[in-house]
């Protein structure tokens, strides 16, 4: 076999793969809980996100830095796995305390929070 037809299989072989990803990430995504942001807010208070992570999503301190969540760039299957599992001193939220509905909830409000502002959109102090 020449190496040209090697790569054209082995370029063959990684479109198909490529494709297999693809169609099962999108899958996923399909069967993904859609997200309420209204009891999402609801849960993110009441089980005390914000008092690292802020009531706007905005970070904070805590034992270390906490991360803004506003805007989550996290899938959210991404963000109940790691919900599942916490680092550090942020508390795991097992499915029979966390159902995969109310983590879609909170997901979905942390992405309709507005975010950080561009430095360029912030005014400067100015002394008096």
């Amino acid at each position: 076999m020449t190496i040209s037809r090697t790569l054209k299989r082995l370029a063959a072989v990684a479109a198909i793969a490529g494709a297999f990803v693809a169609g099962v990430v999108a899958s996923r995504a399909e069967d993904a809980p859609a997200g309420d942001p209204v009891n999402g807010k609801r849960l993110y208070l009441a089980d005390g996100c914000f008092e690292c992570h802020g009531r706007a999503g905005q970070g904070g301190r805590f034992n270390y830095l906490t991360p803004a969540l506003a805007q989550i760039a996290l899938p959210v299957e991404s963000f109940t796995a790691f919900l599942r599992e916490a680092p550090n001193d942020m508390p795991s939220f097992s499915a029979d305390v966390l159902s995969d509905k109310d983590a879609a909830d909170i997901h979905a409000y942390l992405s309709s929070l507005p975010g950080p502002k561009a430095a360029k959109d912030i005014p400067p102090i100015l002394n008096q």
